[in-house]
């Protein structure tokens, strides 16, 4: 696929799962952009679709299905009126059943991994010339090998203009794949073994989104802090190492990282913490148990000693860090005892949020196999007691935060009339009353309250006297769930 066809073609991709799918999402329509498609938010206007999914879910697997049932209607609808659909399943979905969606969903004319999308235009090109065929003679691209070559090395830049319309805040990948074959994860057999990019790539692709007007950058990784990209001298780097050349990009003014392994929290990384302004307060580092016999049956690779140690060496480099996690209830064997482990470190630890799951089983990993499978009523109560716990922590931390000014960047407009509304080092949604002059600053802003998923600010005193700022563009501070802005 060569040429860059005369007419435009439409592009609609839905994303599944985690922020490494959306970055790849954004890298498939780059991909796609010099061949003529350009995206769309609308699946019945595209001439191609593409399903990239997520293996990490419970019942991933069926979800895709039931959206390719709708898209086949779509498809014979859109043959009736003498037109064509493409259709593709990409991620780890396609990964891990890539045979299976092909035998159980003819519709499908492409299947591909997360390391094939850099050759997605010779895939659609090969799909699309085989339309003409007899169904029964037409077979679908499938493309799930883990490849040699680095498919970021064949991937087009971002073009400007496409980064300024994705906004202010961007994804950027710098590491795949993990080596910690924990016993309930699939991600080792989706996405391969630990790979990480080298810093040149990285950086190029940073100083890219900073021009696009990009501000603030989420480094991703499924196992990010394992970042080990080589040099221009051939020498590792490891991600606190990175952070500091990162933070040396002029117009780059926050800096985010995730998903981390406690393991891989080294010195390095935590001093950058310490040094580093631009890395923002704000730590996800999943534990998953806290207790010691479930993380050893998960294969976490540590304790929970272990885990608070690393705790409170951050803590001790900066004191303001904000900590979030994840949890995991109802693992096989879990005990009352286990269960009531996993309350205390989170209470030991003070969250400002998690994210917190009920067990269920993934065919092809060790947890799949373990007896003492914990009946669902018993996993159901353990993770509202856990939520609970939770929920009333994420509450006191944005309480703690009345009071204090903080810097928010602002992001967008809100649906009311009047209101703007961004995000605090904490990655807290922040709404205020003010013009839509000030999207794209990072301004103090004076938190007088809070809502149900998010703070409430007003401009603090330093910034109305900043020249740069009307105080006719402001008004009155208003309370409004995150949930009412768009």
């Amino acid at each position: 696929m060569t040429q860059t066809p005369q007419n435009t073609k439409k592009l609609f991709i839905k994303t599944y799962g985690c922020q490494m799918n959306v970055y790849d999402s954004d890298r498939m329509a780059d991909a796609l952009a010099p061949h003529g498609y350009e995206p769309v938010t609308d699946m019945a206007t595209a001439d191609l679709v593409l399903l990239n999914t997520c293996h990490i879910r419970e019942k991933a697997s069926e979800k895709v299905f039931s959206e390719l049932g709708r898209l086949k209607e779509l498809q014979a609808a859109r043959r009736e009126d003498g037109q064509d659909l493409l259709i593709g399943v990409a991620g780890c979905v396609a990964q891990a059943e890539g045979e299976e969606i092909a035998r159980r969903a003819p519709v499908v004319d492409m299947v591909f991994g997360p390391q094939a999308y850099h050759r997605l235009p010779d895939m659609v090109a090969k799909a699309a010339g085989s339309r003409h065929l007899h169904p029964a003679l037409r077979k679908p691209v499938i493309d799930t090998d883990f490849p040699e070559e680095d498919k970021f090395d064949h991937l087009p830049a971002p073009q400007k203009e496409v980064v300024i319309k994705r906004g202010l805040t961007a994804f950027l990948t710098v590491q795949e794949g993990c080596d910690k074959f924990c016993s309930f994860c699939v991600v080792p057999y989706t996405r391969g073994a630990e790979v990480s990019r080298p810093v040149r790539q990285v950086l190029a692709e940073a100083r890219g989104l900073v021009t696009g007007g990009v501000k603030e950058i989420t480094l991703l990784g499924q196992n990010v802090n394992a970042y080990h990209g080589l040099d221009e001298a051939g020498k590792s780097v490891g991600l606190g190492q990175l952070a500091y050349l990162l933070a040396e990009i002029e117009g780059l003014e926050r800096l985010r990282y995730t998903t981390s392994h406690p393991r891989d929290m080294d010195d390095g990384l935590i001093a950058a913490h310490r040094d580093l302004g631009i890395l923002m307060p704000y730590l996800h580092l999943p534990v998953q148990s806290g207790s010691d016999t479930m993380l050893k049956a998960m294969n976490r690779r540590h304790t929970r000693d272990d885990y608070m140690r690393v705790i409170d060496k951050i803590k001790s480099a900066r004191s303001d860090m904000a900590l979030s996690g994840d949890f995991i209830v109802g693992f096989p064997g879990e005990t009352d005892k286990d269960f009531e482990d996993t309350l205390k470190i989170i209470a030991d630890v003070g969250y400002a949020s998690a994210y917190s799951f009920k067990y269920s089983t993934r065919p092809g990993t060790p947890g799949a196999n373990l007896d003492g499978q914990i009946e669902e009523a018993v996993k159901n109560e353990r993770l509202y007691r856990l939520q609970a716990l939770v929920d009333a922590q994420t509450t006191a931390f944005h309480a703690s935060c009345v009071g204090k000014t903080l810097p928010v960047l602002i992001e967008r407009k809100g649906r009311m009339a009047g209101q703007v509304g961004g995000r605090s080092p904490y990655l807290q949604a922040v709404h205020f009353e003010g013009s839509t002059d000030l999207i794209g600053q990072i301004l103090p802003l004076e938190i007088i309250g809070t809502s149900t998923n998010s703070l409430v600010g007003k401009l603090s005193q330093a910034a109305l006297n900043n020249s740069d700022i009307s105080h006719d563009s402001t008004r009155k501070s208003v309370s409004v769930d995150e949930s009412r802005v768009a």
